[in-house]
């Protein structure tokens, strides 16, 4: 087989990192399901760009997360099968039913109406905050100064991270999700470190439970079922993988996009009864997800056209599918009263994404509540400057400097 058709810039480039959004649209005409080499081992993986196809890869059994089971040697021999080697291998992210099914009842479990209330007070309480600190600077970055702090401290209060942990945490997440592809041979050590203090916080809430979502996951049962040990461990771990830096992502691209967008942003801060509606055009017009994890065929199959063989590596580009325009008109508009809400910023299907309730009660607090607190906030920066980092399944910013010109009332 030969490589599909080139399109105009190369996947997972420096140029692309930055904008990859010429190249979805490419890729949507010419290449729908692209054959590339991955840039870890040369392995060949195809890349699934239209929307209906990306529904239908994270919908279809014969897609697995199982990498380890599933996958051809080539992929398993680059080290790309997620959380191999570690207990991630056992987290709901990353298995197929029937266990699936069970993890997914066991951990649902616990997200009472009651700890849902509670998340919402600690963000409203975290927020406020976090806000007051950048109010006293002035200017501050956006990804450092405040999606940052408050997506860690709200993880934290929710499963009950000792403090001071945090800078640590945020070291192992930066390993396990590097920025450069370069790195990724250390992505391992990242994902063992997570573990490492996913462990140790599930061995100190059996010694000394509290009201918090770690002692919750202990004690959840069905039936005279619980999780096991590494299950447990495997969860916290998956929550602290999906719920931080995921988060910070967001915050820090919706804030862009409306500074982007000052009509959008006055709506947004005018218009309280948007923000729900609001939360979901700004997950479609650019979420922190680039790319789902990876799928492998558990069977040869034919896939739009295409022969996918056996055990191959599928991506499903979550940003490319959001702008698809055979499913939104003018995809490249950010429109806050876009009706429709049928985004997959989040993923789709069983495997969608584990953090997206607490991603979307964070963003719907934090972002509405930045505008309102500096209703003349502007960049600091020139915005040719912004840089994203490169990492091929987030998009997020490395800095967004602004100025709280102007600072609003509390």
């Amino acid at each position: 087989m030969t490589m599909s058709a080139a399109p105009p810039v190369p996947l997972f480039s420096g140029a692309y990192f930055q904008n990859p959004y010429p190249v979805f649209d490419w890729l949507r005409d010419h290449s729908p399901v692209h054959r590339f080499a991955f840039p870890v081992g040369e392995v060949d993986t195809w890349l699934v760009t239209r929307y209906a196809d990306v529904k239908a890869v994270l919908a279809d059994p014969r897609f697995s997360s199982e990498g380890g089971t599933w996958g051809n040697t080539e992929f398993k021999r680059a080290g790309l099968v997620s959380g191999a080697g570690s207990v991630l291998e056992k987290a709901v992210t990353v298995v197929d039913p029937p266990a699936h099914t069970r993890l997914r009842r066991l951990t649902m479990s616990t997200f009472t109406p009651r700890r849902i209330g509670q998340w919402r007070q600690a963000v409203e309480r975290v927020v406020a905050s976090v806000l007051d600190a950048c109010a006293a600077r002035g200017e501050f970055d956006v990804m450092d100064d405040y999606a940052g702090p408050v997506s860690s401290t709200v993880m934290g209060e929710i499963l009950g991270l000792r403090i001071d942990r945090h800078r640590e945490l945020v070291d192992a997440l930066a390993q396990a999700f590097p920025s450069d592809t370069d790195r990724m041979d250390r992505a391992p050590e990242g994902f063992a470190r997570i573990c490492g203090y996913a462990e140790e916080l599930v061995a100190l809430k059996r010694r000394s439970p509290a009201d918090d979502l770690t002692s919750a996951l202990i004690l959840a049962r069905q039936d005279e079922d619980r999780l096991t040990e590494e299950e447990l461990v495997a969860m916290v771990a998956a929550m602290i993988l999906a719920g931080s830096d995921t988060v910070r992502a967001f915050v820090g691209n919706a804030v862009l996009a409306l500074l982007d967008h000052p009509d959008q942003a006055r709506l947004l801060r005018d218009r309280p009864d948007l923000e729900a509606g609001a939360l979901e055009e700004l997950l479609r017009y650019e979420g922190a997800l680039t790319t789902a994890l990876f799928r492998v065929t558990t069977e040869e199959l034919d896939f739009r056209g295409t022969v996918l063989p056996a055990g191959a590596p599928v991506i499903a580009a979550l940003l490319s599918a959001n702008r698809d325009p055979r499913e939104f008109p003018d995809p490249d508009r950010l429109d806050l009263t876009r009706g429709g809400q049928r985004h997959v910023g989040f993923g789709h299907g069983l495997h969608n994404c584990l953090g997206a309730a607490l991603a979307r009660l964070e963003g719907q607090l934090a972002i509405p509540a930045l505008l309102r607190r500096f209703p003349s906030l502007t960049l600091a920066v020139p915005r040719e400057e912004l840089r994203y980092i490169e990492n091929w399944a987030m998009r997020r910013l490395v800095r967004l400097p602004v100025r709280a010109a102007g600072r609003g009332a509390a």
